[in-house]
């Protein structure tokens, strides 16, 4: 699967925005006034700025509204309306803490439920596919929600809790690698399969489906060389657990401290390229690509 850009910054992007808006609601002594107003505007800059990334990849972006209307089927339309319910909520819980320096621990923790809940819908998109057994797994909600956790408390700067996390984040990402690798051939498909003629005996193509490249070998079929991945994954998770960790742990808490987000978002957006790039679609056997 080509990984386009903007999925590859929604979902990076959006991820840690969501994050930072569930420990501020959970923050049980939270910033208030132009501090409070600096975390919420970082925050609401990362997940509406992830957002606006995503109507990138729509054919008609324009008709996204549509999206809403589908929530008892579509984890899209689910993420969306829970996206918008947490931006309402944590404007109103932010505004009392900036404005009028009233806390408002019920509405911070709807909001931060709420939070965990859009990344989660944004982890189903993909996890309920069963097209592509890499993601169609429960450790694909696991990561996206410890990597959102982990971004989170690195902004809000929370230190020690951060410093756990990442520890945690890169076992995860590590797990989810080695089940990934094995997903497609456990699941059995083949040409037989993907036609449903496999009763039939053993089923080859005779010629290529299409005579040019078309959308579903755009999209559905991108391949990446094994030790090319291999060196991203290395790449990936020094970034995104190791090198913060380290920074963490060095004086100078708020330079190192950025420098450990920074190194962080770069480890996730690697990851986070892999994580379509490795796709493997079923469709691909049509085309003698699996």
């Amino acid at each position: 699967m080509h990984p386009a850009r903007s999925i590859i910054l929604f979902t990076t992007l959006s991820g840690l925005g969501f994050g930072l808006l569930a420990w501020l609601g959970v923050d049980r002594s939270p910033p208030t006034g132009w501090v409070a107003f600096v975390f919420f505007a970082i925050a609401y800059a990362l997940a509406v700025g992830g957002l606006l990334a995503s109507t990138f990849h729509l054919g008609r972006p324009e008709r996204a509204w549509r999206a809403f209307s589908q929530w008892k089927t579509s984890w899209l339309s689910r993420e969306g309306i829970c996206a918008v319910a947490t931006l309402l909520v944590m404007a109103v819980y932010g505004a009392a803490l900036v404005f009028a320096d009233m806390y408002l621990p019920a509405l911070g923790l709807l909001g931060a439920l709420l939070a965990l809940s859009t990344v989660f819908t944004t982890s189903m998109i993909y996890g309920q596919l069963q097209t592509v057994p890499r993601w169609n797994s429960a450790l694909t909600p696991l990561l996206f929600l410890t990597l959102s956790v982990t971004g989170g408390a690195l902004l809000s700067g929370r230190v020690a809790v951060a410093t756990i996390l990442l520890i945690v984040a890169g076992l995860v990402q590590i797990l989810w690698w080695r089940k990934g690798d094995k997903a497609f051939e456990e699941r059995g498909h083949t040409m037989g399969t993907a036609t449903g003629l496999g009763q039939e005996g053993e089923v080859r193509s005779m010629a290529h489906p299409h005579t040019s490249p078309n959308y579903l070998m755009r999209e559905m079929m991108y391949v990446v060389g094994r030790k090319h991945a291999q060196k991203l994954r290395v790449t990936a998770l020094l970034l995104m657990s190791v090198v913060p960790a380290i920074l963490l742990a060095l004086p100078v808490p708020h330079l190192f401290g950025l420098l450990a987000v920074l190194s962080h978002i770069a480890g996730v957006a690697a990851s986070r390229w892999l994580f379509f790039a490795e796709a493997e679609h079923v469709v691909g056997l049509y085309y003698g690509a699996r």
